[in-house]
């Protein structure tokens, strides 16, 4: 029983590397809220990324957001500011990751694998 307990957990965490990337995707949006779309990406892709651009307001105009966010097959961390504008690309290579706060989501993983590794010391110490 305990063997079967963890090739299952073992094979739930694996099981993503066997599925192909999906990914967040909007165009050019001026909120993160209007890129909650999904979609599941080529088998070329191994990447999910965000791209920010900030135009900056010239005279006391308001600054100018966009975000695209999208599935791709190489992937460049980078920031470039040019003083009235600036452009930064963040890259994630798991499923649906190019969410807002993607750092949370890491840390979630994080969270649920020790929880799973605990479960595992918890059961064979109890032999």
């Amino acid at each position: 029983m305990k063997s079967l307990l963890v090739a299952f957990l073992l094979a739930m965490l694996y099981t993503e590397k066997v599925h192909s990337l999906a990914c967040y995707y909007c165009e050019n949006e001026p909120s993160n809220w209007n890129c909650m779309s999904m979609k599941k990406c080529a088998e070329t892709d191994k990447y999910c990324t965000t791209i920010k651009r900030v135009n900056r307001g010239r005279h006391g105009e308001s600054d100018d957001y966009r975000i695209s966010k999208q599935c791709t097959p190489s992937c460049e961390e980078n920031f470039m500011d040019t003083g009235s504008s600036s452009v930064a690309t963040k890259c994630c290579q798991f499923s649906f990751c190019n969410i807002s706060g993607a750092a949370s989501v890491k840390l979630s993983n994080m969270v649920l694998i020790l929880g799973i590794l605990g479960s595992f010391f918890y059961v064979f110490q109890s032999r």
